[in-house]
Parts: structure tokens; sequence; C-alpha cells
């Protein structure tokens, strides 16, 4: 108990969130880090997964391939990079790090929700003469969303609490708070910083959830119907 009195102290505390070494700038470095990587890892694993997915070919090579990342702690990849020239490049271990630590659910995720659509309502919308891009956009990708963002919401949680090893390159995020309770033995600045980054995971799951149900193109789709029906 005198831990977790001692975190509320440290979070009461105001000069705790000002300056270089601040909660609001520790914040603001732990979000770079987190949505850099998360988009890098959307930009290479959902092409690469919708298109498998569509064509049915490749995508278990692609998945074990990828699968291989998690494998291997993100940590000792993020020291095996320091050690090359890469760690020169201040924060380009750490951002390659958790874009490995990111790609496998988005792929794994995304290739399963286009395989798993309804092969009948594939070949129907084929038989209305629709292209095989059409068949992409207005059939299959609408119902592998819920997939696709089940994928997201996983690896931006993992991303967001793997971000704190940061730290231990000497790079930025609430890691540095972490970090810094331990070498000064302050166990209530450890659990400050635990709980903070445990905050950031699930306000980034409750944003996530939030906008996959706003955006959802089959629940516009059925709102839409809904309303010319009542016209």
């Amino acid at each position: 108990m005198n831990a977790i009195s001692g975190a509320y102290d440290w979070l009461s505390t105001s000069d705790n969130w000002q300056g270089e070494k601040g909660v609001w700038n520790r914040l603001g470095e732990h979000l770079y880090f987190s949505g850099t990587c998360l988009l890098v890892a959307c930009l290479i694993a959902l092409p690469i997964a919708l298109y498998l997915g569509h064509i049915g070919k490749g995508g278990a090579l692609a998945i074990n391939i990828s699968n291989v990342g998690r494998a291997v702690p993100t940590l000792a990849v993020l020291v095996l990079l320091s050690l090359t020239p890469l760690g020169t490049y201040e924060d380009v271990p750490t951002l390659i790090a958790l874009v490995l630590f990111a790609v496998p659910p988005l792929l794994t995720n995304a290739y399963l929700g286009m395989r798993e659509v309804d092969r009948s309502v594939v070949e129907a919308a084929r038989g209305m003469g629709m292209s095989g891009r059409q068949v992409f956009v207005r059939v299959e990708l609408p119902l592998a969303y819920p997939l696709i963002m089940t994928g997201l919401r996983s690896a931006a949680v993992q991303v967001v609490a793997t971000a704190t090893l940061a730290a231990m390159a000497g790079e930025g995020g609430l890691g540095r708070i972490i970090t810094a309770g331990f070498n000064l033995r302050d166990t209530p600045q450890v659990v400050a910083g635990a709980f903070l980054v445990a905050v950031l995971a699930l306000c980034v799951e409750a944003v996530l959830v939030a906008g996959g149900r706003l955006f959802d193109p089959m629940r516009r789709r059925t709102q839409s119907l809904s309303l010319n029906g009542g016209s």
C-alpha cells in the first residue's frame, strides 16, 4: 500500500509533469514511438495480407515468416540492432524492433479476415459482373473489417506496452520514468510509470474500439439501407 500511495503522491505532484523529464514530454515521446511504428507496420503488413487474402495464395508462408518475429524477444532485437551501425541513428533501432513486433498480428488477422469471407458471397458478386477490384473493395474488405480492426487493436496495445523498452536504449517515452525509478530505487515512481503505461494502453484500446465502430462499413451500410427503407 505504501508503494501505491507513494505512486499517487508522485502523480499528483505537478513538478513531475513538467519539463524535459516530465510526464507530458515523456508521453509525447511514447506516442511518437508507438504511432510511428504502428503506421509503418500497417503500411508493410496490411497491403501484403489483403492482397494475399484476395488471391488466396502465399498467405500461410507470409504468416509463418512474420511470426518468426514473435519468437525473438523485442529487447533482444533492440540490443542487437543497437550494436550494429544502425545504432548510431538514434531512434532507428527502437523503431525497427517495434515495427517487427507489430507486423505479425496485423498480417495474421488481415489475412484471416479476407480468407474467412464467405466464398458464396464473393462468387455471387462476381456473377453480378463485379471486377476483381470491386469485389475486393465492396465485398471482401467490408466483411474482413472486424478482424482487421482486431489485429490493429492488438498490435497497437502491444506496441504501446512494449515501447517502454525504448528507455533501455537510452531513448524517450514513459519507460524513462520507470527506469529512472529503478535507478533511484524509488518504487512509487516505478509504480507510477507502470500505471501511466497501462492507462495509455487502455485509452488507445478504447479509442480504436470507438473508431472501429464509427467507421465500420457494414454498420454505415445498414444505417443507409434503414434510412432508405424508412423514406
